[in-house]
């Protein structure tokens, strides 16, 4: 080396001031992967890099947004106090001002208008401490039935099919170690690759192991290119798909009558149906020939071990809940669940989907996945919380049904905590309006979303970089996820926002907390002999064991690594078999002469969620500037449309205006727009409002449109 070199290098060492390592967990997708953010000081100025740590789950694995992360977190656009709006614009007010604000607009309006005026749309991105916390402020602090949560719209169809086929929903059965061992794999409409990176190591081992990999994808992704065989079926034919996949596997002799016999209920009426059906119908419906169907349903049958993932795009849809159960149907008749290397994994979208969803955010739910209208649970909660069980409200509404009862009069005021309703939600326009129609709305965000502009009071929240707590991965993994980096500005936590809230409305007493570790404490009691039981899970053993997955009912024994392997969780240990027809139990959006095409939606790798806070990253804007829309160039040029033109999508929803992008490998019927954008690139715009008459969740992956081009 010359002494030139040395020379530099030695000057670029004593430039570096200093060197500062913060622990925490990535904020997106729900792998949750570890992470340190390395903060040097070089001449005065703070440079940021994060690296991957080691954990269960992804090994050390970043992807683009885990290791552009922080770019959000430190983002000058960061609110720093509390904001009233005033006159129609945001003005800074001190914490003790925007309390008592709250205090008095929260009381005055339940005094005119009753308990349930306010409402209350939580999170499956805050923490475990946080969505418990949460709950209990709704049914405690405000006494409001009216609570849910932007998980609704992501995995309510997927917990709701395990709930009731299994009688329990931890979205994988099994761990990921596993995955790599089965023979086949069955991807029913996820694209893991694009939304959980870091999982694809685990499928691309069992590839290389010789395992089948079978993917269900209207178009063709990063996932579908994987695949041994990908099945190109038409948006929203999913449940005819797996009563097709079912009826070869049963006529062919490839069940586990031991298995069903033992374990299962309802196969022979599930069995009477899909054996009535025609596949050539089936072929004509789906668009996936009988040859493809066929072949899916003898390889997965025959071979020996296999496994079932699905994702939004057989979950979003307005009979999600059937085509979740209807392929859990194929893995009962199969025998391929509670057994080495076979098993079920409901993908998980947000960080804490899994968490989120068993601790109380829910209408119709108590923490530990207890119910809200059961006499026992209600007791017990009750008993826990200090309170009268008579005190208890009722359940609730769905998501998307809270902003139609705001539309109704029925509610008055919301709390918002970490959610952006106006660009998550289907038919966006009318949620917009229903917001703009409160009495009073308070928003608890790190920026000023779509949503928090229309608020009256925004309070300022912590980031993962500053907000420790549990978060509930995609394997049911409960980790501990610390944070340690100074607050930016007035910046509070989530759950310290919830305490100040209850101390205005003089709830305090509720409300004692002192940090995340206390709260947790107590949601170990409340979970305690309810189906999510985190009861023998502390922060020592979390901090010892890098996550420990639920249920935990003992702390001296481990968490439990694969479930069902003896019987279910219904009382009688069964799993429940229903075939459902593909003949929708609600309308579905079809293509008709006014909206001849299909619209389905989803995710690109370098965006999360509404984009607010990955639109914020410079390195992950950079890699998507814009929305688009996929769109195959035979039918592009049905429509005048060239490639890279400004298009017009619409429906009778809506309308939005994206750049046309060409794709021969999509279906020539359907076009796909991602949901990261706002404003008049806003997707949902276009979706309807119907919604799963079992798990109310709306149909994202199929509207009706049409496209035109932008003069």
């Amino acid at each position: 080396m010359t002494d030139l070199m040395l020379k530099y290098f030695r000057n670029k060492q004593q430039s570096v001031e200093k060197e500062k390592i913060y622990d925490s967990q990535c904020p997106y997708c729900s792998m949750q992967c570890k992470m340190q953010l390395i903060e040097q000081t070089v001449v005065s100025r703070k440079v940021h890099k994060t690296v991957g740590k080691d954990n269960p789950t992804s090994e050390g694995r970043l992807c683009i947004k885990g290791l552009n992360a922080h770019q959000h977190a430190l983002h000058r656009d960061r609110i720093k106090q509390p904001l009233m709006k005033v006159d129609g614009q945001f003005t800074p007010i001190t914490w003790n001002e925007a309390l008592q604000v709250i205090g008095d607009k929260f009381s005055s309006i339940q005094k005119q208008h009753g308990y349930n005026a306010l409402s209350v749309y939580g999170s499956a991105s805050i923490t475990n401490e946080e969505a418990y916390l949460l709950g209990k402020f709704a049914r405690v602090g405000l006494q409001t039935k009216y609570i849910d949560y932007n998980g609704r719209l992501c995995m309510g169809a997927a917990a709701t099919g395990a709930n009731q086929t299994f009688g329990m929903d931890r979205g994988f059965t099994n761990t990921l170690k596993e995955v790599p061992n089965t023979r086949c794999i069955i991807l029913a409409g996820t694209n893991i690759a694009e939304c959980q990176p870091t999982i694809m190591p685990y499928f691309e081992k069992a590839k290389e192991n010789g395992a089948y990999i079978i993917a269900i994808d209207p178009r063709e992704t990063a996932t579908t290119k994987i695949a041994d065989l990908h099945l190109k079926n038409k948006p929203g034919t999913d449940v005819a798909l797996a009563n097709g996949i079912l009826k070869v596997i049963i006529e062919n002799g490839l069940i586990d009558d031991e298995f069903l016999a033992e374990r299962t209920e309802g196969f022979e009426q599930a069995k009477a149906y899909v054996t009535s059906i025609n596949l050539s119908e089936i072929a004509e419906i789906t668009g996936v020939s009988a040859e493809q169907i066929y072949q899916t349903a003898m390889v997965f049958g025959k071979e020996e071990s296999g496994m079932i993932f699905t994702a939004r795009g057989i979950e979003q849809q307005t009979d999600g809940t059937a085509a979740v159960r209807s392929f859990l149907n194929i893995l009962l008749a199969t025998g391929k669940i509670g057994k080495p290397n076979s098993g079920y994994g409901a993908v998980t979208g947000q960080g804490n989907g899994q968490g989120a969803r068993e601790h109380g955010q829910k209408a119709d739910q108590l923490p530990g996945y207890r119910s809200i209208e059961n006499a026992e649970h209600r007791s017990y909660i009750a008993d826990v919380w200090g309170i009268k069980e008579k005190d208890l409200p009722r359940k609730g509404v769905s998501a998307y049904e809270m902003f139609e009862r705001i539309e109704a009069g029925d509610i008055h005021a919301m709390f918002v905590m970490c959610s952006n309703p106006i660009i998550s939600n289907p038919n966006s326009n009318f949620v917009r309006k229903a917001l703009e129609k409160l009495d009073f709305l308070v928003v608890a965000d790190m920026f000023i979303s779509e949503t928090a502009k229309l608020a009256n009071i925004i309070l300022p929240a912590t980031s993962y970089l500053e907000d420790e707590g549990t978060m509930t991965n995609v394997e049911g993994r409960v980790m501990l996820r610390e944070a340690s980096y100074p607050i930016v500005g007035e910046a509070r936590h989530d759950w310290q926002i919830i305490c100040d809230i209850a101390k205005a409305l003089g709830k305090h007493k509720y409300f004692t907390y002192q940090n995340a570790e206390e709260i947790f404490e107590e949601l170990r009691m409340a979970s305690r002999g309810g189906i999510a039981d985190y009861y023998g899970i502390t922060y020592d053993r979390l901090c010892k064991e890098k996550g420990v997955l639920w249920p935990c009912p003992d702390p001296d024994a481990g968490g439990t690594v694969r479930l069902f392997e003896d019987s279910f969780a219904h009382k009688d240990g069964k799993a429940r078999m229903v075939a459902f027809s593909h003949q929708a139990e609600v309308a579905k959006p079809v293509a008709t002469e006014q909206f001849p095409l299909l619209l389905t939606t989803g995710r690109v790798m370098s965006h999360y969620l509404t984009g607010e806070q990955t639109r914020k990253s410079p390195s992950l804007s950079a890699r998507n500037v814009e929305a688009f829309m996929e769109i195959h160039p035979d039918t592009a040029k049905n429509y005048g449309l060239i490639e890279g033109v400004l298009t017009k999508v619409e429906s009778k929803y809506g309308w939005i205006v994206v750049r046309s992008k060409w794709s021969k490998t999509i279906r020539k019927d359907t076009v796909f727009v991602p949901f990261h954008w706002t404003e008049t690139q806003n997707v949902n715009r276009l979706v309807a409002n119907e919604l799963d008459p079992y798990c109310k969740m709306p149909g994202f992956k199929v509207s009706a449109v049409t496209v035109s081009p932008v003069s």
